[in-house]
């Protein structure tokens, strides 16, 4: 049987075209220049007699009949590659994450170049974001993102939903000695979310109500960390993202109560979780996190220690 079946460059061109609403961002991913790109979309318009995208004064997007086509060969041409990927006895490929900040500073980057080393033939890009990427329309093809309650309303699983206690510095530590919770109230107290999160550790820590701090210093959790480990006070951080400079002896627990606050979890884009490449690339993160979770999702703001 004959098949009617367009260049596969210019479906590709189309597709990237497509999932980014720009002609610019598909080049960037193709490797390709701008004009190659739109040579290709349109001349897939002038083959199909169908008008696929529309100019804007910044840009392009899918007109109703570029979307359906979109959606309806997405499918198949990610059969392709993943049919493609299984004749290869060795994973190769692209996998882009998109992650929370923190997660992704403190916790893969340290550990990434293990995964390199087993799989060396697959690109990993890390997207350092607080906004949460469309993994359904490919802006990446797995998201990291941290929930104070409940599970996410989308396919994910959970990567770590480990206590948080208070750290600090060992430069820190050598101007204030702290044996007990009371030896830190009146302390600099750093946070890195909305809530009062010091308020809440007191509290399970056994210190009077009456005796509570203010909220503390605030920062973005980037700085908030990078603060703390400055020796500029003390920072309440979740056990995953501060392992890496625990062990390594920049940031010291000072107390053995924690509480749990939310969890982080591994998002998956529909079509993307079935890729070799993103199959290894979260099967090795669930490997890497596995301790981070041992004790399950737990309740919120509950004692540890």
């Amino acid at each position: 049987m004959s098949r009617t079946l367009p260049p596969l460059n210019a479906l590709r061109a189309f597709d990237a075209a497509g999932r980014h609403q720009s002609f610019s961002r598909a080049a960037d991913e193709m490797n390709v220049s701008h004009s190659a790109v739109s040579r290709h979309v349109r001349g897939l318009e002038a083959r199909l007699g169908v008008q696929l995208f529309r100019d804007l004064p910044r840009g392009v997007e899918l007109t109703a009949a570029g979307q359906d086509y979109l959606e309806r060969i997405l499918p198949a041409l990610d059969a392709i590659s993943e049919a493609t990927e299984d004749l290869s006895a060795v994973p190769r490929g692209r996998v882009t994450v998109n992650s929370e900040p923190l997660f992704a500073e403190r916790f893969i980057l340290p550990r990434l170049s293990g995964f390199q080393t087993a799989y060396p033939d697959i690109e990993v890009r890390l997207d350092s974001s607080p906004m949460l990427a469309d993994v359904d329309r490919y802006e990446a093809d797995l998201a990291i993102r941290f929930a104070h309650t409940g599970r996410l309303d989308v396919p994910a699983d959970l990567l770590s939903s480990a206590p948080i206690y208070p750290h600090a510095s060992p430069a820190f530590l050598d101007r204030h000695r702290i044996d007990r919770p009371e030896d830190m109230l009146g302390l600099p107290m750093l946070r890195d979310r909305s809530k009062n999160i010091w308020n809440d550790w007191f509290a399970a820590a056994g210190i009077s109500a009456t005796r509570l701090p203010e909220g503390g210093w605030r920062l973005k959790s980037p700085l908030a960390y990078e603060a703390g480990l400055n020796g500029l006070g003390l920072y309440m951080g979740s056990t995953e993202c501060v392992s890496h400079d625990q062990s390594m002896g920049r940031f010291v627990r000072c107390s053995e109560t924690g509480i749990r606050d939310g969890a982080f979890y591994l998002v998956y884009g529909t079509q993307a979780r079935r890729r070799a490449a993103v199959k290894r690339f979260s099967a090795w993160l669930l490997d890497e996190t596995q301790a981070y979770r041992a004790g399950g999702a737990g309740g919120q703001d509950q004692p540890i220690g």
